[in-house]
């Protein structure tokens, strides 16, 4: 299923004309901002192969005084916290990190975000969230179950029902390039 979700994403993505790619998720909508605190943390990711990108939402909440974090693997075996991230759109604060994500360097403070904005590979509308199979953000969540859970993701990717674990936790909102789901409290 990730297999055929990741050729999906892929394709959807290499289809949009270069000017629609240029202005989808350029602003968090006003929906996912009301429900975020002035001082708030905002954790997002470094898009890689198709995935929504969130380097100008990470552009945004820095220009609004937010501290933006991005995700730090320590190693291939699971461990993820979140860093400092200075330069969202020219990434001279990024260094090559596990399975070749680009991370904060070393030096980069370590931070707890209030609001996670993650990737995902299917969401469905009761905010459950299909990701690429390493548990990451699953283990990041379940140890900061009070951080408002936001995904990005193409249209595409909606299905009728992500397969939930019992520990698996719902995202509060999703967001793609023409609506906003929100969906737990």
């Amino acid at each position: 299923m990730r297999r055929e979700l990741r050729i999906l994403r892929k394709n959807t993505v290499a289809e949009l004309p270069d000017a629609v790619r240029a202005l989808v998720f350029s602003r968090p909508p006003a929906p996912v901002l009301s429900r975020i605190a002035p001082d708030a943390t905002i954790g997002v990711y470094h898009a890689s192969a198709g995935e929504a990108p969130a380097e100008r939402y990470a552009q945004f909440f820095l220009e609004h005084g937010h501290r933006v974090a991005l995700p730090r693997l320590l190693a291939e075996d699971g461990a993820m916290r979140f860093a400092e991230h200075t330069d969202p759109l020219g990434g001279r604060d990024l260094v090559s990190g596990p399975h070749g994500l680009k991370q904060p360097g070393k030096d980069a403070d370590d931070l707890v975000p209030d609001v996670i904005v993650m990737p995902l590979l299917a969401f469905d509308e009761d905010g459950g969230r299909l990701g690429q199979g390493g548990g990451y953000y699953d283990r990041w969540c379940a140890a900061h179950p009070d951080a408002l859970r936001i995904g990005l993701a193409w249209d595409v990717q909606k299905i009728d029902r992500v397969p939930m674990e019992p520990h698996d936790m719902p995202l509060h909102m999703i967001v793609t390039p023409t609506r906003v789901y929100e969906v737990a409290s």
